[in-house]
């Protein structure tokens, strides 16, 4: 069950012992584990970022591509070089992308603060 936090305005700031101390606690943490206590689905997010597509392609009417909001629906399970994969859903289709390619879409949403942290953690890994 998601915790009730509000978003933490102390990641907009260069605060180094913040980040130094966030850095330890996360490369101890089973991100798994933490992320199915720490959220609630489903949740909406946007998708904003895809490794896989060609960022030169003008199409983005393929479903769950780059600025789709999705409906993320739960964790599927983990891939050795894209992270925690979630299964989503956009309209009818329901197909399955990386964790750390959306964002919540609201910073109000008690998911924001959950995703933000995995997402940071995965990009500077």
């Amino acid at each position: 069950m998601a915790q009730d936090k509000q978003y933490d305005t102390s990641w907009d700031d260069d605060n180094e012992e913040l980040w130094d101390q966030k850095y330890e606690e996360w490369e101890i943490r089973n991100w798994r584990d933490w992320l199915l206590e720490n959220l609630s689905f489903p949740f909406e997010a946007e998708r904003k970022e895809d490794l896989t597509s060609n960022p030169f392609s003008s199409d983005q009417n393929q479903p769950f591509s780059i600025g789709h909001v999705v409906k993320v629906l739960e964790i599927e399970g983990e891939d050795e070089d894209y992270g925690i994969i979630v299964k989503a859903k956009e309209e009818r289709k329901t197909g399955y992308i990386p964790l750390c390619d959306v964002e919540v879409t609201s910073r109000e949403n008690e998911n924001f603060w959950p995703v933000r942290e995995y997402v940071v953690w995965f990009a500077n890994q």
